[in-house]
């Protein structure tokens, strides 16, 4: 009998090579004349999610488990070099699979998103921040909810209620998290046209007249809690409950997803490691949702 895990890694693997069929240009380049991979791109984005999904943060102790648990899945698996390149490779595709799968959801059409940002810890002692390949994009921060400072990048993420991720970001630990949602919003202004009237909830660092007029502008209307000195905001009694939900999906990418042990020591190999966290989690509510199962179930119900 299939384990769920092994029912939401075949659906996976379907849909990524259903879409690779009728868009084979998202597929990472390679030359024309040469010998075929044996693992295929659709095989690697399910060892990708089922990676993240299983939380082994170890290329190598993933690969030995992989080949001892799931050869019934994977007939060959690469050795570790050979999996590290392709996936850094195949960001782009991991990234266009995942938002197939959220437009596949019944969740895509939500009227109402929430934005927050959470850090993603790069290094720890002064010698790796010196000789860190992160270096100008990594910066130090401040993580307010831990009440401490880090040297690393921020991830921002719109999300639905239940969770869904819509848009994403990686940036330096400073950015400024009100700036980047617009890029967000500029960069894919389809998001905004297919849903006039949106609801947009944020905390308190989401501020400011001209930030809120270029909301408007783009039709969004943004719910907040009240900053010191400020009066009382329409929907201030909705955001206890609602911060909680922000604070589940951080919680789902730092505690089930290992988000801040995500070993990455380059740009490309850091961003295809959060990639892998979002792609988990997009997979795990569009399988919930086409089979019917509750969407913020936990992940780990598709442990082994």
């Amino acid at each position: 009998m299939k384990t769920e895990l092994d029912s939401l890694a075949t659906a996976l693997y379907v849909k990524t090579d259903d879409l690779l069929k009728d868009s084979p240009q998202f597929a990472p380049w390679r030359p024309a004349v040469g010998i075929a991979p044996q693992l295929s791109d659709a095989e690697l984005v399910t060892l990708a999610m089922m990676q993240a999904m299983l939380g082994f943060t170890s290329e190598a102790r993933w690969l030995r488990h992989a080949r001892a648990h799931l050869r019934h899945l994977f007939p060959y698996l690469p050795q570790q070099p050979g999996y590290n390149k392709r996936l850094r490779k195949a960001a782009e595709l991991i990234r266009y699979v995942t938002r197939a799968l959220a437009v596949d959801t019944t969740l895509w059409t939500d009227d109402v998103w929430v934005v927050d940002s959470t850090p993603v810890e790069c290094g720890r002692s002064r010698e790796t921040v010196k000789r860190s390949d992160l270096a100008g994009w990594a910066q130090y921060g401040y993580c307010a909810s831990h009440s401490r400072f880090f040297w690393g990048l921020r991830l921002h993420l719109v999300c639905t209620l239940r969770g869904l991720p819509v848009a994403f970001a990686l940036t330096g630990a400073k950015a400024d998290e009100r700036e980047t949602l617009l890029d967000l919003l500029t960069v894919e202004p389809q998001l905004i046209d297919e849903r006039p009237g949106q609801t947009l909830i944020g905390d308190k660092n989401y501020f400011g007249r001209e930030f809120e007029q270029q909301l408007a502008e783009l039709d969004i209307r943004l719910l907040r809690p009240a900053r010191k000195g400020e009066g009382e905001r329409a929907g201030s009694q909705l955001f206890k409950p609602l911060r909680q939900v922000i604070e589940s999906i951080n919680e789902t990418f730092k505690g089930q997803l290992d988000l801040e042990r995500h070993r990455g020591r380059t740009p490309a190999g850091v961003a295809v490691r959060v990639l892998q966290r979002i792609l988990a989690l997009t997979a795990a509510i569009w399988h919930n949702d086409h089979t019917g199962q509750p969407v913020m179930r936990a992940l780990t119900a598709y442990d082994h």
